[in-house]
């Protein structure tokens, strides 16, 4: 195994990666892969609960919550930590104003 992979479990919070592979048994796999955990899909380390399980993450715009055990299964390659400037751009969306009825 390459060096900068690592496990999804070893992350810290704010660590952006990329899925490199899920493994575990063909049940558990289908089931991460169900819920966005696929390869080459970005996940970001948001927070870990205070006892150190489960861990929250950042999945396509959707908030993951799984176990260490099951996190430690999930081969990642550390991606670029997004800022906050890197973000705006993209998450920020103006809605069109609409006239209120009835409005004077």
């Amino acid at each position: 195994m390459p060096t900068d992979v690592r496990h999804l479990s070893e992350l810290e919070v704010g660590d952006v990666a990329d899925i490199e592979h899920v493994g575990g048994e063909r049940s558990f796999r289908r089931r991460l892969m169900e819920l966005g955990l696929v390869p080459g899909t970005r996940v970001e380390l948001k927070a870990v609960a205070p006892l150190g399980d489960p861990l929250e993450l950042l999945v396509r715009g959707a908030s993951l919550s799984i176990r260490r055990g099951d996190a430690a299964l999930v081969r990642v390659r550390p991606g670029v930590k997004l800022t906050a400037p890197e973000l705006e751009p993209a998450t920020r969306r103006r809605l069109p104003i609409a006239p209120v009825r009835g409005a004077p």
